[in-house]
């Protein structure tokens, strides 16, 4: 827009320029001329007396070098009868015809111009005064006035261009910082607001940009206690589980249960800090988390008679990603083996580690799935699910920049990949320098629109 601005400042700028250089030049030139040949004509006036009074020819010598234009040798007089008194430089039609006309005009000569003022004499006779004018002459102070208006010109064009720029400057900075803002509103910093600035319409928009921020920050944090409180709920029909879990005595089922009761509170408590402390950051080991969540899950595939295999685990694998939220997306995934497989399918845990990316792959032997886009979307499932558990593992996957796929198993059901990015996190489109730009010169968490 800055540019565009620029451009169409001196678009315009230089047709008004020239739309009054040209004439204005044009007059110029003109104006010069005429002063040229009017300076001329009174020379060739002054000889008028003189003429009237004698045609002696060392008279009208004196008379003729007297005159500016006769001292420098450009003026002649054209008597009726002998030779011209002075160098001539008109031709003879023209002499001619300003004998006939009986009155002054000018006629191309060699180099220039001549002016030729008939004057008349005793007995009808006429005698022609020719002054001369070199080119020269004629466009006298023309170019330095040229030069003058060209340079005229040229400053107001660059002063329209560098004012245009100013403005076009003031308001892609003030539509930068917005977009930047949102750009970081974007990627979750909900504390991010922008100071209104530039344009009428910008600043309302920083200003609408503000409240949709407070509003999304309110909602978010309203959804937050929602999903605490109701995670809270909870609680009671645990302690209710764990009283009847104590009563069932000694035993290996009693202790799994025991055990099951004991996951899951702790499961509750870890749900209710990570909804209450948004924006949580951290890393973890892959491997250790795998190994873990495979010895829990290891019980119920061996009531279930389930073959498993756990490969690529034997040596750690950091990986940008909360243990916890690692540990509920590989539960999530093979809850849903474990729910839409018939028993004894067997599935398969690799550990995948590659170049800036740490893969997790959970595979079955079960009937695959058909429609990945379908299993993909949130909230949609045709078992009788939640259809969420897939929709957790990709925003896990993707909160590191990998992404999650789905693919054909060698076990001849389907493969979940998840794919966590290692290294440098690609930013979205602005986003390398969003945050010094967003708060740079700015107190808090303010930018400017």
């Amino acid at each position: 827009m800055r540019r565009v601005l620029v451009l169409v400042s001196l678009a315009v700028t230089s047709m008004v320029a020239l739309a009054f250089l040209i004439p204005l030049g044009l007059t110029v030139r003109e104006i010069a001329r005429d002063r040229a040949l009017a300076d001329a004509e009174r020379q060739a006036n002054a000889l008028g007396p003189a003429l009237a009074i004698t045609t002696d020819r060392a008279a009208l010598e004196r008379a003729v070098a007297s005159t500016q234009a006769g001292a420098t040798g450009r003026m002649t007089v054209h008597l009726p009868s002998g030779a011209p008194i002075g160098p001539g430089w008109a031709r003879p039609v023209d002499l001619d015809a300003a004998a006939r006309i009986g009155r002054s005009f000018a006629a191309p000569a060699d180099g220039g111009y001549v002016l030729l003022q008939p004057v008349a004499l005793d007995q009808g006779r006429i005698a022609v005064v020719e002054v001369y004018l070199p080119g020269k002459d004629l466009s006298q102070g023309v170019w330095a006035a040229w030069a003058v208006m060209a340079t005229v010109a040229a400053a107001l064009v660059a002063g329209s261009v560098l004012v245009a720029d100013r403005l076009g400057n003031r308001a892609v900075r003030s539509t930068r910082r917005l977009a930047d803002a949102a750009g970081a509103l974007g990627d979750g910093d909900l504390s991010i607001r922008v100071d209104p600035q530039g344009p009428p319409e910008l600043e309302e928009a920083g200003r609408a940009f503000n409240a949709m921020a407070d509003r999304v920050a309110l909602l978010l944090a309203a959804e937050r206690e929602m999903a605490a409180d109701l995670s809270h709920r909870l609680r009671t029909p645990l302690a209710a589980l764990r009283l009847n879990a104590g009563a069932l005595g000694s035993g290996e089922l009693a202790d799994q249960t025991r055990q099951a009761v004991d996951q899951l509170e702790r499961e509750v408590d870890l749900i209710i800090r990570t909804v209450r402390t948004p924006g949580g950051h951290g890393s973890c080991d892959a491997a250790e988390v795998l190994r873990g969540r495979l010895d829990f899950w290891s019980v119920l595939a061996e009531d279930e008679g389930r073959p498993w295999e756990l490969i690529g685990a034997e040596r750690p694998a950091a990986v940008p990603l909360p243990a916890a939220e690692l540990a509920a997306a590989v539960d999530a995934l093979l809850g849903n083996v474990f729910r839409h497989t018939p028993e004894g399918t067997a599935f398969a845990v690799t550990l995948h580690r590659g170049e800036g990316v740490t893969g997790i792959l959970i595979a079955d032997a079960g009937q695959g799935i058909t429609d990945s886009p379908a299993a993909l979307a949130r909230g949609n499932s045709g078992r009788g699910s939640t259809g969420l558990g897939l929709d957790i593992v990709r925003r896990a996957a993707e909160s590191t920049g990998g992404n999650l796929r789905i693919a054909r198993s060698v076990l001849g059901g389907a493969q979940v990949q998840i794919w966590l990015r290692i290294g440098h996190r690609p930013a979205p489109r602005g986003r390398a320098d969003r945050s010094d730009r967003a708060r740079g010169g700015r107190h808090g968490h303010r930018s400017g629109s």
